[in-house]
């Protein structure tokens, strides 16, 4: 019998709608799904066969979803590993597939759409406004989990420019201290959105001074993204690229 892959799938952000084709096709021919139970959709398993094998991985360590996958393809049956939003950041992916290689076992890797892509679209929002912000830092607030010196949190906010927060919604006033310390005015827009694109999905919009007590009042502690920078206020700059007088390759 030959051995199968396992699939690592980006599951997008929370609408079904949103995950990629290629990632719907997998799921719809997968034997074995590990989905991550505490943040994907469950909505998403409704792709799947009835006869598909599904796990939680929420209640799982990294040996036992290693084991399924081994089993699963050892026996010929395609396992989709199912993330959530996109698997290259903050999805765990590198200590799967480092463990993976030994066991000689294939895998392909479906990338998917991040959350704070469906943010942005949810808050209609441009990341990259023209003469105000033309860079994006993804990071998150130091917690259980370290964060290097290098990387904290108001050293970057020296920069002022777009930021998206993930895993720091539990921390929101700390995180906010952290920005103020680093560079960003008490004024800075910032924006907390909860499930970003489910039908639950919640939008808590507020500065740096008051955001942290609009969130409370919402009672959102996790599963929410934080998105800094003026990127979120009024003013914006046309672009070059759509200018009459600009002259570029496609238009003279």
């Amino acid at each position: 019998m030959a051995k199968m892959k396992v699939y690592f799938v980006g599951a997008g952000p929370g609408d079904p709608e949103l995950i990629t084709v290629k990632g719907q096709r997998a799921l719809a021919t997968a034997d074995i799904v590990i989905y991550a139970g505490s943040l994907v959709n469950p909505a998403l398993l409704d792709y799947c066969t009835p006869e598909c094998v599904i796990y939680n991985s929420a209640t799982m360590n990294l040996d036992e979803i290693i084991d399924v996958c081994e089993t699963g393809t050892k026996a010929g049956k395609k396992v989709v590993r199912l993330h959530t939003g996109d698997f290259s950041i903050y999805g765990s992916l590198r200590e799967q597939i480092e463990r993976l290689a030994p066991l000689q076992i294939e895998y392909e890797l479906i990338p998917g759409v991040s959350s704070f892509l469906g943010a942005a679209s949810a808050l209609e929002i441009e990341y990259t406004v023209p003469e105000i912000s033309q860079s994006v830092i993804i990071t998150r607030m130091e917690g259980r989990t370290p964060v290097p010196e290098k990387e904290a949190l108001r050293s970057f906010a020296a920069h002022q420019t777009s930021m998206a927060i993930f895993l720091s919604t539990g921390m929101l006033e700390e995180v906010m201290k952290e920005l103020h310390i680093g560079g960003y005015p008490m004024t800075t827009p910032v924006a907390v959105i909860y499930k970003a694109t489910w039908p639950e999905q919640i939008i808590v919009r507020g500065t740096l001074e008051d955001i942290a007590e609009k969130v409370k009042a919402e009672g959102i502690t996790k599963t929410a993204l934080i998105i800094v920078g003026e990127c979120l206020g009024k003013s914006y700059n046309d672009s070059k690229l759509y200018d009459k007088d600009f002259k570029h390759e496609f238009r003279s």
